[in-house]
Formats: C-alpha cells, structure tokens, sequence
C-alpha cells in the first residue's frame, strides 16, 4: 500500500468549499498533505489546507496546471474542466471520481441517458437542446402542463429547476439546453449514499429522509433513519448500489431518489462527491462521509457506514431581506441543547438563502431529534449586521 500519512503525497482537491473544509478535517486526522484550488481567495479551505492555488476551475490550462503538481486528484464540487482531466488522466495520474463519470454526471441530460440505457428506474423525459425546442413540442402537443423543467448543466441547491405549470411559466424559462420530466407524484425524497473503492469494496449508507424548503427549493432537514418501511429502504439502497456499480464509480456517491405514491424508487440525479444529505454522519455514524470518501479514493477498506445514533440535519441558510457581514443570532441558546452540534462553514458574507452551516441533532428517538431540530430551526437566525 502506498504511504499517504506524514508523507510527500500530495492529494490535490478541485474545489475549496465547504465539502472541502469538512473534507481537510479528515485529511488533517490522517495528516494527508492537501493542496486545493478554488477561485476565492476567501474560501473556507483557503486558511486551513496545506497549500492554497487560486484559479478558475472551468479552466483548462489552470486545471490541467494543477494536476500536474499532485499525486492524486479528487473534487468537492463537479463543475470542472473535464478536459483537462483527461489529459492528466491519459498522461497517468489518478483521478477519483473517473472524469467519464463526471461527464455524464456533469449534464441532467446524459444522466437521465444512462439511467434508461442501464435499466435504472427514473421519471421520464425529454431532452431539448434549446428552449424554442421545448415550446415547438408543447404547442403541437407532445408534452402537456404540469412538467418539471431542469437546465441540463450547473444547477445546484434548487437553482436550475422549476415546476411549469403554464404558459406564463414556460415563457420566463431561461434559453438553453435543458430536459423535461413527468411531475411524479411523491412521498418522499431520499437519498442514499454509495463508497466504492477502486478494489470494488461498496457500502451503502442508511437511507435518509429530505424535507425542502417550499420556496427555496434547498433542503431544510435530512432525517436518518428515513421514516420509511424496510422493505423500501432496501429497495433504495438497492438501487442506489446499481447506480454506484452502472457507473464502475470509485469515490462517494450520493444518489437522490423519488419514493413513488406506490411505492416504487425512481432516481432523481446523483452527486459525484460528499453531500449535504451525508452532513448528519460527522456526530451520528461509526465512519462519517468525508472519512469514507478519503478511504475509497485512496483505496483503503471502507468504514462502517451505520448509525451510533438517529441524526438530523439543520441547514443554515442565509435569512431574507440580509447582505453583508454574517451574524449568527441566538447561536448560544441552541449551544445548550443536547445533542446539538453546529458547524460554521466560514463565509464572511450572508445573502438570502445562501448556505452558510449546518446544525447536526442527534438522539435515541428520531421523533424527539425532529422536535429539536424544529426548534433550532426557529431559534438561530443567520443575518447581517
């Protein structure tokens, strides 16, 4: 096995956000040499990494430079230079995710491709390459209202995503390529968490639960256990592992689902990366998510995935009406709950629905660790001063 603790390897990270601030916890635990690029100078990583680059991660040169200066590249963030990648990966150096899977991963179109060329269940849809497309087929009747619209490239967090359901809707749609689904009726959205080492080594995380904010579109809790029936929490992590092994995926892979009114799993998108519904894990699981992504890109056995305890999440997110200088008020009243774990991810400024935190809740009843959260959810407030 290679030597990656108190060594001269260098893993290089694309992306110096706050999966990566969490990530260098990890790194710094197992005294892993990290060197990230981001192009905030600002970045949460920026201060704690072992060696800070600033440049634009949609840049070829600038990517492919980087590389070039590392032993092993990984990412927090999926919109990035593919191109680059593949050079440095035709030239020898180990690249987790596979830049083949971020390609695909990278477009809502090839995803929902793959998804139907490998039999995995998932809403149906059409893919446009421009919005005058999308309007030709809705005025000779090829698709009806409602639908859910999806840019096919670089949404996150709700951005890129809408509900059409009319004609005033479908004309402030932005230009592009995009693709369109069926509005499935749903339960519940989950999301399953897949680590694959490069050996093929997989663990699935406990389902968890996703409860969205209703107009920002981001989510508010993720809830784990889900509070769902066994037999289609297996049927989620059944799922989830044939994505993980469809793609021959070696890192972390969160892959957000649909359970249906009857019951059925339908895959909604994955995320090539850790992820805000695998936040829980860092105070509620034997091995957390960014421990498990360090272990399965540097092909080490993978941890134990379960839960010592029932975990939520809290997202925290930027207040409306406040820009400028964050404030976390009330901070201490929730520090003197139990079971209460916030995290500051160390962005300076606030805007409205911005994340800027995440607050774990854990506890041996799941019911009583979603009345906490609630009530951390109406006390701290993140605003500007």
């Amino acid at each position: 096995m290679k030597n990656y603790f108190s060594s001269s390897f260098r893993l290089g990270v694309l992306g110096g956000g706050q999966l990566g601030k969490m990530l260098l916890s990890e790194t710094q635990k197992f005294d892993v040499f990290t060197v990230v690029l981001d192009a905030n100078n600002e970045a949460p990583c920026a201060q704690i990494c072992n060696e800070f680059h600033q440049g634009d991660l949609l840049d070829f040169d600038t990517v492919y430079n980087f590389g070039k200066q590392v032993d092993l590249l990984t990412i927090e963030i999926e919109n990035v230079n593919i191109d680059a990648l593949d050079k440095l990966e035709a030239e020898g150096l180990t690249i987790y995710p596979k830049p083949k899977n971020l390609r695909v991963i990278q477009s809502k179109a090839q995803q929902k491709k793959f998804y139907r060329d490998h039999n995995i269940p998932t809403a149906e849809f059409n893919h446009y390459a421009y919005l005058e497309e999308l309007k030709h087929s809705y005025e000779n009747d090829i698709i009806e209202f409602p639908f859910v619209w999806k840019a096919a490239r670089f949404g996150y967090d709700g951005n890129g995503v809408k509900v059409v359901r009319n004609i005033v809707d479908l004309e402030s749609l932005p230009a592009g390529e995009c693709i369109t689904e069926k509005l499935i009726p749903f339960k519940n959205e989950l999301a399953v968490i897949v680590a694959r080492n490069e050996q093929g080594e997989t663990k699935t995380y406990p389902v968890v639960e996703m409860e969205f904010h209703p107009e920002a579109n981001q989510v508010e809790y993720v809830i784990c256990p889900a509070r769902i029936a066994n037999t289609v929490a297996t049927k989620a992590r059944e799922v989830a592992l044939k994505v993980a092994d469809s793609f021959d995926f070696v890192g972390l892979l969160a892959v957000e689902m649909f359970q249906t009114e009857n019951d059925e799993i339908l895959v909604n998108e994955v995320a090539p990366r850790t992820h805000n519904s695998g936040h829980y894990s860092i105070e509620a699981s034997y091995t957390n998510q960014f421990e498990q992504h360090l272990r399965s890109i540097l092909n080490l056995p993978l941890g134990n995935t379960e839960s010592k305890v029932a975990g939520i999440m809290v997202n925290l997110v930027g207040a409306e009406g406040y820009t400028g200088n964050v404030v976390y008020e009330n901070i201490e009243d929730i520090l003197k709950i139990d079971g209460v774990t916030p995290h500051i991810y160390g962005k300076t400024i606030t805007k409205p629905f911005r994340k800027m935190g995440h607050v774990t809740i854990v506890n041996t009843d799941i019911n009583e660790a979603r009345r906490i959260a609630q009530k951390v959810k109406e006390t701290i407030k993140v605003i500007s001063k």
